[in-house]
C-alpha cells in the first residue's frame, strides 16, 4: 500500500477527493489536508483520512511528513502563493519526493526534475478540442500517448456502418472493444458494425488517422473516398466517333456527381482539328489537358491524381488492358471502363457475390452510385454448384444497408455459371471489387477456378472497378 499526500483547498480539489472517494481498485491510503467543508464531501474511511492543518506552515507539514512516509504528494490549491509555499515546503523536506503540481497560471514554470505541473487550462482546452466534430479521441495517459489508442463515433453513412468486424481490412490496426448504448462489446469477426457505435482502436498513430477519416466519411458523395473528381484518359489513336461517345458519357456521368470536375487527358495528339473540337467541350467544371509526349503519360497520370483530387477514372477497355492497368491500379481510385453500351442507356446495375470482405467495403459506393445514377441494383450469386450458404453475411450486411437508405436491392441467387450470365445480360453496369485478381493475365486465366479472373474479357458492358483493401 502506497501513502498519498494531497493538499487541497480549492473547488477542484472538491471534485478530485470525491473521485478518491469513490475508487474501488487502488490500495493507497489517502492523507487529505483540507478544510472543514472538504471532509464533510466525503467521509472518512479505511483508507482516507483528513487532515485540518496549514500546509503552508513549514513546521506542521513536517509533522506530518515526519509520521509517513508518502510516495507522491498532490498540490491541489486555488491561490497561487499558498500552493507555490506548500510546494517549497515538500522540496525542503525531500528534494526527489514526486509531486503532482495543478496549476491554472500560464506562467509558472517549476524547474524540477521530480514535480509534474498539469496546466488547468491546457487540458480544458485539450479536452474541449476532442469535442469538436470530426476529431479523434486519442488516449493519452494510457500506452505511449501519441495516438496509437483511438475512439471514433460510427455515424450514419459510414461505410464502416453494418459491416462485419471480420470484413475489415487489419492491416496494423485492430477494433479492441465497441460501446454501444451504454453496453461494452468485445467484438468477434461475426459481430456488426452500427452507426453510432464508439470503437475503441488501436494500431500506428499514422495508419489511425486514415482509418478515422474513412470510418467518419459519409456515404453519398461518390467518387468519394477515394477523390473528388472524374478524369477521363482519351487515346486520339481511336476514332472520332469513339472519342466523342466517350466525352459525352463523361459528361453525363459528371452532371449526376454534383460538386465534382471533369478532367479529360488527350494522348496521341494526331488530329489538331479533333483537339480544337474537344477544346469546345471545356467549361467552368470540365478542364482538358495535353499530353503531347506519350512516354511521360504515366507521369502525368501520377501528377495529375494528386493535385486534381482524382477519384474515378474513365478509360477504354483497349488502352486500360493493353498500358495502363498496373498503374492504375497502383492508385487506388475507381475506374470506370467503356463497354459497348453507354451509361446513359443503362438501367440497371449487377454486382456479383465475392469475397465478404471487398464486399462489404465496396457496398456503400455501391448504393450511393446506384441511387444517384437512377438504377436498380441485383447482387447477384451465381453458383455452378448451387451452394448459397456461404453468402449469408454478404446479403445480410447489403439488406441492412437497403433499409437504412430506403433503396430497393434485388438478391438474385441462381444456379449457373456468372460469366455465361454476365455476357448474356443486357444493358447493366457490372459493378466489380477491384483488387490484383481481377488484372490477371488471358493465359493465366485459362486453368482458372476464379470468376473475376475473366471479368474485364467482357467487354459488352461498361465496367466500374472499386478498389479494395488486399
Amino acid at each position: 500500500m502506497k501513502n498519498i499526500l494531497i493538499l487541497a483547498n480549492s473547488e477542484m480539489a472538491k471534485h478530485f477527493v470525491e473521485w478518491v472517494g469513490k475508487s474501488r481498485i487502488d490500495n493507497n491510503h489517502y492523507y487529505i489536508t483540507c478544510s472543514n467543508h472538504l471532509e464533510s464531501i466525503v467521509k472518512e474511511t479505511d483508507n482516507l483520512s483528513f487532515l485540518i492543518e496549514d500546509p503552508t506552515s513549514y513546521l506542521k507539514l513536517k509533522k506530518i511528513m515526519s509520521e509517513i512516509f508518502f510516495s507522491t504528494v498532490f498540490i491541489v490549491m486555488n491561490d497561487r502563493e499558498e500552493a507555490i509555499y506548500s510546494y517549497k515546503n515538500v522540496r525542503m523536506l525531500y528534494s526527489k519526493l514526486r509531486i503532482i503540481f495543478v496549476s491554472s497560471w500560464d506562467d509558472l514554470e517549476l524547474d524540477d526534475t521530480y514535480v509534474k505541473v498539469l496546466n488547468v487550462n491546457e487540458l480544458m482546452a485539450s479536452h474541449l478540442y476532442e469535442h469538436l466534430p470530426n476529431v479523434p479521441i486519442i488516449a493519452k495517459n494510457i500506452g505511449l500517448g501519441r495516438g496509437e489508442i483511438m475512439e471514433v463515433l460510427v455515424p450514419f453513412g459510414s461505410s464502416y456502418a453494418y459491416r462485419h468486424v471480420g470484413s475489415v481490412s487489419h492491416r496494423k490496426w485492430r477494433i479492441v472493444v465497441i460501446y454501444r448504448t451504454g453496453k461494452q462489446i468485445l467484438p468477434s469477426s461475426a459481430t456488426v458494425i452500427k452507426p453510432n457505435d464508439r470503437m475503441v482502436i488501436v494500431g500506428n498513430p499514422t495508419v489511425l488517422e486514415g482509418v478515422y477519416r474513412r470510418i467518419t466519411r459519409r456515404k453519398g458523395l461518390f467518387p468519394e473516398p477515394f477523390g473528388k473528381n472524374l478524369y477521363l484518359i482519351i487515346d486520339m489513336d481511336k476514332s472520332r466517333e469513339d472519342i466523342v461517345l466517350q466525352v459525352n458519357e463523361a459528361i453525363f456521368l459528371l452532371k449526376q456527381l454534383s460538386q465534382s470536375r471533369l478532367y479529360i487527358r488527350v494522348t496521341h495528339v494526331i488530329s489538331l482539328e479533333l483537339l480544337d473540337e474537344l477544346r469546345e467541350f471545356e467549361t467552368d467544371t470540365i478542364q482538358l489537358l495535353v499530353n503531347y509526349q506519350y512516354d511521360k503519360l504515366l507521369n502525368d497520370i501520377d501528377y495529375d491524381t494528386v493535385y486534381y483530387d482524382i477519384g474515378l477514372f474513365l478509360i477504354d477497355s483497349s488502352l486500360f488492358k493493353s498500358t495502363l492497368q498496373e498503374r492504375l491500379y497502383l492508385q487506388k481510385r475507381s475506374i470506370y471502363i467503356f463497354g459497348e453500351y453507354p451509361l446513359y442507356d443503362i438501367t440497371k446495375a449487377v454486382i456479383l457475390m465475392g469475397e465478404e470482405e471487398a464486399m462489404e467495403s465496396i457496398s456503400s459506393s455501391v448504393f450511393d452510385l446506384s441511387e444517384r445514377l437512377g438504377l436498380k441494383l441485383n447482387l447477384c450469386n451465381y453458383d455452378p454448384e448451387g451452394d448459397f450458404s456461404e453468402k449469408k453475411n454478404i446479403i445480410e450486411h447489403y439488406e441492412s444497408l437497403s433499409n437504412l437508405y430506403s433503396f430497393h436491392i434485388d438478391i438474385v441467387e441462381k444456379k449457373s455459371n456468372p460469366i455465361v450470365e454476365l455476357r448474356d445480360a443486357d444493358e447493366i453496369l457490372h459493378i466489380v471489387p477491384f483488387n490484383r485478381s481481377v488484372l490477371k493475365k488471358p493465359i493465366a486465366n485459362f486453368f482458372s477456378m476464379k470468376f473475376s479472373h475473366y471479368f474485364l474479357s467482357i467487354r459488352k458492358h461498361p465496367q466500374l472497378l472499386i478498389p479494395v483493401d488486399e
